[in-house]
């Protein structure tokens, strides 16, 4: 996004406390469970593969087999019984689970099937390949540090992903299209891209455009928090994690 883009600045406000997908992880239904174990996956499982990937210096197959092992293995286990919110960041315990998951998969002569629930979730591990590939292995790397950027990168285009087809589905998708053109399409520097531009472009006032991209702003602000807030453990931990991010 550009430098300007304060995602609604002081006027929004903080999502109403509720139960969230990690507290729904730890409830007695099986279907509350699993439902709340897509949503932790949906923003968790490229993170996942890419510490898996750079961290563990696992294979493109043994990171994809451990990514779908390791969500199985939060659905099948009590493991979550254990998470303290007050101990730390939801982010973190999921990220030691993960490592203990990994040390323990290795130490197997054979892996053996899992009983219980199963669980197999869709995801496009091509994409995420790809992008491990673009780092340069000579570059240092810190992998707690790679793993929190990109759980917030998989926040924003989870947050990106509902505001279009919200909007879409409004008939508003002119300020989708508008705020897509001015503050997630990369530009050179020197490709300068203003408000007249797009009032041009788009044959609306720049009044409108101006407006258009505002609301767009607070409502990708509305739904960034709504999501950050399901997968945060406790309410300090999202009124921290939403300072940072914010």
């Amino acid at each position: 996004m550009t430098h300007d883009t304060d995602m609604g600045g002081g006027q929004a406000r903080f999502p109403h406390t509720r139960l969230t997908a990690i507290a729904s992880l730890r409830a007695g239904d099986a279907g509350a469970r699993r439902r709340a174990l897509e949503s932790v996956i949906a923003c968790y499982w490229k993170p996942v593969y890419k510490h898996l990937r750079i961290k563990w210096r696992a294979s493109n197959e043994e990171a994809k087999d451990l990514t779908q092992g390791f969500f199985a293995h939060v659905l099948e286990k009590t493991i979550l019984d254990h998470y303290d919110a007050s101990r730390g960041s939801f982010r973190t315990f999921l990220r030691t689970c993960l490592d203990g998951f990994v040390i323990n998969e290795r130490k197997a002569a054979a892996r053996q099937k899992r009983g219980g629930e199963t669980f197999t979730v869709s995801l496009d591990f091509e994409d995420a390949e790809s992008e491990v590939r673009r780092h340069d292995p000579a570059s240092p790397v810190d992998p707690d540090e790679t793993f929190n950027r990109e759980w917030m990168r998989s926040l924003f285009s989870l947050s990106v992903e509902r505001l279009r087809d919200e909007l879409q589905s409004s008939g508003r998708d002119v300020q989708f299209q508008l705020f897509h053109r001015y503050d997630l399409c990369e530009r050179r520097p020197d490709q300068k891209l203003t408000y007249d531009d797009l009032a041009r472009e788009f044959g609306l006032p720049v009044t409108q455009v101006t407006n258009f991209l505002a609301a767009a702003r607070r409502e990708l602000r509305r739904i960034t928090l709504e999501t950050l807030r399901d997968l945060t453990g406790s309410e300090e931990e999202f009124r921290e994690e939403a300072a940072r991010l914010m």
